[in-house]
């Protein structure tokens, strides 16, 4: 990569991990932090991944509406998808956390199997693949540990 390109992956690479933290911080304090805030923890932890997992949908919904043309099978497709994400996430959060979280964390890989496809894959940035590879391990990874306490706990 020229450091034209690291440069220009700067930002979304930082912003990123930005977005790791609360799933990180969340996950760790379910473990640490006295019963009480653990209870807080898994409760943010559910609502800040319903939140993502819809935001990701939204990538795909702009995706579609600037790069694909308008009516076609690809453009249909896309926008069909984009949705999918929110329609997990809305009723994951009326669900116990222990199903909330396995929704969810089954979303952030549906929508990461998604990207990874050919056609995905060519209207995507390059860079984009390995960013979302990353963010989507650790917080896949976030989420068992989660599904784990919430086991302990049960």
């Amino acid at each position: 990569m020229t450091a034209e390109e690291m440069q220009r992956v700067r930002l979304p690479l930082w912003l990123g991990l930005a977005g790791l933290g609360p799933f990180l911080v969340c996950a760790v304090s379910a473990y640490l932090l006295p019963m009480r805030w653990q209870a807080l923890a898994v409760d943010v932890f559910v609502i800040y991944g319903a939140i993502v997992l819809s935001f990701l949908g939204g990538v795909h919904w702009g995706v579609a509406i600037s790069l694909d043309r308008s009516g076609t099978r690809d453009f249909n497709a896309r926008l069909l998808v984009s949705i999918v994400p929110g329609l997990l996430a809305w009723p994951a959060l009326m669900l116990d956390y222990i199903e909330a979280a396995a929704i969810l964390m089954v979303g952030f890989w549906l929508i990461r199997l998604y990207e990874r496809q050919q056609d995905s894959a060519e209207r995507l940035p390059g860079w984009y693949q390995g960013l979302r590879t990353l963010l989507s391990t650790v917080v896949v990874l976030c989420h068992l540990a989660i599904i784990a306490r919430l086991t302990l706990l049960g």
